[in-house]
């Protein structure tokens, strides 16, 4: 069994970047300075920014199935991130200093099992959801905050 993890395409956020705050506010997003090197996970590359780097802070819709899971969060961009960050049978940075709520979906968008991994444990929560044929992806999420992470894909 093997998957994927990709980053959000930059492609739906390049509209905002270098917008002035007040035109981020009127789209109900805000741009946020790191000041810390961890606690701003950028949902395009899968890294925490780096204390200075500029963020956007918006609404993201990561489950659009049209059933009762269907869920928005905020998420942090960063601005002017050109390519989604790939990641082949490994967990992205992002996920190594986080517990992560892993929530397994059929192709529908139901959910048929969960997980709570701790820091360095995504790898194992990932392949035992996968183990279980009806999973077709997996989502990530923050188990403090319940931000969206990072989509799973089962590639075989």
């Amino acid at each position: 069994m093997t998957y994927r993890i990709q980053g959000l395409s930059p492609e739906p956020f390049r509209p905002l970047f270098g917008l002035p705050d007040a035109a981020l506010a009127e789209r109900q997003a805000l741009r946020v300075t790191a000041d810390d090197v961890f606690g701003f996970p950028c949902r395009i590359t899968l890294e925490d920014a780096a204390p200075g780097e500029t963020l956007i802070l918006l609404n993201h819709v990561s489950q659009e199935a049209a059933t009762p899971y269907r869920a928005s969060h905020a998420i942090f961009v960063r601005e002017g991130v050109h390519e989604p960050a790939v990641y082949v049978d490994e967990p992205p940075p992002v996920f190594a200093l986080r517990t992560l709520s892993l929530r397994g979906f059929d192709a529908e968008g139901m959910m048929l099992d969960a997980r709570i991994a701790a820091p360095g444990e995504a790898e194992a929560g990932i392949r035992a959801l996968f183990e279980q044929p009806g999973i077709a992806e997996i989502h990530a999420h923050s188990a403090t905050r319940g931000c969206f992470v990072a989509r799973i894909e089962r590639t075989a």
